[in-house]
C-alpha cells in the first residue's frame, strides 16, 4: 500500500473513533448496528481496512455523520487551510468579546441553527 493511501486511511479512521465515541458507543456496539464484526470497526479505526461504499455509507448514516467529515481534509488541502483559517479567525474575534457579546453569538448560533433545521425539513418535503 503506497504511503499516501495508508495516510488517508489512518485520518478517515480515526474521524471514525472520533465519531463512535461523540455517539457514546463501543466498537461492539457500532459493530451491532452495522452487522459487522469488532475486529473489522477495529480494523477501520487504525486505517489497516477499508470499508466498501455501502460501509461508508451506513458507517455515515449510523454515526450521523456526513461524508464531508470522513473526507474534508483529503479532497483538497486548499478548502481545509481555508477553513482552518476561518475557524481559527472565528476563534479568536470570539475570544476578543466580552460574556455579553459571546452570549449573543451563542443565541444567534442557536436560532440558525434552527432556521437551517427548518430549511431542511422543506427542502426535503419539496
Amino acid at each position: 500500500m503506497k504511503e499516501k493511501e495508508k495516510s488517508y486511511r489512518q485520518t478517515i479512521g480515526k474521524k471514525i473513533k472520533l465519531a463512535r465515541a461523540r455517539n457514546n458507543y463501543t466498537q461492539e456496539q457500532l459493530a451491532e448496528k452495522l452487522q459487522l464484526s469488532t475486529r473489522y470497526i477495529s480494523q477501520l479505526e487504525r486505517g489497516i481496512s477499508f470499508g466498501s461504499v455501502t460501509t461508508l455509507v451506513n458507517l455515515c448514516n449510523t454515526l450521523e455523520i456526513d461524508a464531508d467529515f470522513l473526507f474534508q481534509e483529503l479532497v483538497d488541502g486548499n478548502f481545509s487551510k481555508q477553513d482552518k483559517a476561518l475557524d481559527e479567525d472565528f476563534f479568536n474575534n470570539y475570544l476578543q468579546l466580552n460574556l455579553y457579546h459571546r452570549k449573543l453569538i451563542n443565541s444567534f448560533i442557536v436560532d440558525m441553527l434552527k432556521m437551517q433545521t427548518k430549511d431542511n425539513i422543506k427542502d426535503a418535503n419539496a
